[in-house]
């Protein structure tokens, strides 16, 4: 017994830390000095976890109870050893229930402790399993990880559809792109009437821009496909819409609508570097044979400049870009063969500025004063006059070594006229190179709004077009330089000409100048 109250009298602090204040009541009301009622009392549902532990404490109050009121009497260990008169060495019927009470509860207290032991080694069996498991397991894992990575790239390819987008995106329609994306004999006509050309030439520029175009595919938006791309920077030139009526009609908003025009602006240099270049080998022969039958001998093509009318600039003086027709524009200067073919571009002086300040600020005049200009032998014309080339201009240019201009006046000697008139119909050239630009591409056509700094680029990929155009034998539809006024009258578009106020004197060309055109007029004599 005294083994027991030691046990549970070392119990006692670690049973209430875990109970707390909430302490079994089997003893409550139980008298240790004899004579009172044991009373059975129901745990309740919210301490039935802990009542074994709360006996604990009940037994180890009723027991140190027991024992002071034992120590009290006289001759209590004599009593305990060998009996003794005065206190009875015999346990009271009460004292034996507590005593039967204390030992029950060290019995449970270690079935409990036991039971608790084996629930754990349960557990980690449990774990060793599972961990031996998934390790089998580990093969299924990777086959369901290539699964996922598989059905992941096929929705980014667009094989299997994607979901709903977010509420946050703006859901838009197709329009005139799926019209465009049927293949049928009616939708071919409807090709070329939207992009102006046939759909294999324009496949073949969207396979060629597609490395440079392709979008990332992110959790968002599926993004826009090269195809699409092209095709919505060739409708925005074709038609001359603006951004917020184009993209509409594309599905797309008007960011990246700005973007994408960006992009195939700096693509269509980077992928077509040879569209715009002066002819070498079999074209240049090809450019020169055209030439000789116009009885331009050497001749590599011809120069004028054209305004494109845009709105009033807001970044920028607006008085300088006010040309002589009292509207907003910046002066395009081309060089183009007797072919068409677009040899040179220059763009991005203001309108008011004169043709011969755009030539000087122009590459063509430092390459011609450097002899870098025109590559190949030289020439030698009537006279003994030698040349190593030269293009023909307008009298908006005055006579120089490397351009050649008609003589003008009113009272012309017989050789000069007809000088003047062959000069005219070789230097139309440019006059129809720009009539099939700005024809087919007719944002620059017309006045639009534009950003002066992309409108460079903007206009050299379109030469770029008119060169792939010309490659690939596409007609040009004369309607298109005709429109319908608000009249009803039928006229011819503005192209853009502006002819000098008058013409430039010879006074200033040079002796070579006017060699060069004297030799030119007597071969077309003898011709």
């Amino acid at each position: 017994m005294m083994v027991v109250i030691a046990v549970h009298m070392q119990n006692r602090r670690r049973t209430q830390a875990v109970c707390g204040r909430h302490v079994c009541s089997r003893f409550r009301g139980h008298d240790v000095g004899g004579g009172g009622r044991h009373l059975w009392t129901r745990p309740s549902r919210g301490v039935a976890a802990c009542e074994s532990q709360a006996c604990l404490v009940s037994e180890s109050v009723s027991l140190e109870a027991i024992v002071r009121r034992r120590a009290s009497c006289p001759g209590w260990k004599e009593a305990m050893e060998g009996g003794v008169d005065g206190c009875r060495g015999v346990l009271s019927p009460t004292e034996k229930i507590a005593v039967a009470a204390a030992a029950l509860a060290v019995v449970i207290r270690s079935q409990i402790e036991r039971a608790a032991g084996t629930t754990k080694a349960r557990l980690s069996a449990r774990r060793q399993r599972l961990l031996v498991q998934r390790v089998v397991d580990v093969p299924d894992c990777i086959t369901i990880s290539e699964a996922v990575f598989q059905l992941c790239t096929a929705i980014g390819c667009g094989v299997v559809p994607r979901a709903t987008p977010r509420w946050w995106m703006k859901r838009r329609t197709g329009g005139t792109w799926e019209d465009l994306r049927v293949c049928d004999n009616a939708s071919e006509d409807y090709f070329r009437e939207k992009l102006h050309m046939p759909r294999r030439v324009f496949m073949e520029i969207s396979e060629a821009c597609a490395p440079h175009l392709q979008r990332q595919v992110t959790f968002y938006r599926e993004p826009l496909q090269p195809e699409k791309i092209v095709a919505y920077a060739l409708y925005r030139w074709a038609t001359g819409e603006t951004y917020d009526r184009s993209t509409s009609s594309f599905g797309v908003g008007r960011a990246s609508g700005i973007i994408a025009v960006r992009d195939v602006t700096s693509t269509l240099p980077r992928v077509y570097a040879d569209k715009i270049s002066w002819p070498t080998g079999v074209r240049k022969h090809v450019v020169m044979r055209a030439s000789m039958d116009k009885g331009f001998r050497n001749c590599h093509g011809a120069v004028d400049c054209r305004h494109i009318y845009v709105d009033k600039t807001a970044n920028a003086p607006s008085e300088i870009y006010f040309g002589r027709k009292h509207r907003f524009s910046v002066v395009a200067q081309v060089v183009v063969d007797l072919n068409l073919r677009v040899l040179d571009v220059f763009v991005g002086y203001p309108g008011s500025c004169h043709d011969i300040r755009i030539i000087q600020l122009s590459s063509l005049s430092r390459r011609a004063e450097e002899g870098t200009l025109f590559r190949g032998p030289p020439v030698t014309l009537p006279g003994g006059v030698r040349t190593n080339g030269y293009i023909v201009g307008d009298n908006g240019y005055p006579p120089s070594e490397w351009v050649v201009v008609p003589y003008g006046g009113i009272n012309q000697h017989l050789d000069e006229e007809r000088f003047d008139t062959k000069q005219k119909v070789a230097k139309g050239v440019v006059e129809r190179a720009f009539g099939r630009l700005k024809g087919m591409w007719r944002l620059f056509l017309r006045t639009h709004k534009t950003n002066l700094d992309t409108l460079q680029q903007e206009f050299t990929a379109v030469c770029i077009l008119h060169s792939i155009l010309l490659d690939a034998g596409i007609e040009f539809n004369e309607n298109l330089l005709w429109e319908v006024d608000r009249n009803g009258v039928r006229r011819r578009v503005d192209l853009g000409i502006q002819l000098p106020p008058q013409p430039v004197t010879n006074a200033t060309s040079t002796d070579e100048a006017l060699a060069l055109q004297d030799a030119l007029a007597e071969q077309m004599k003898h011709s």
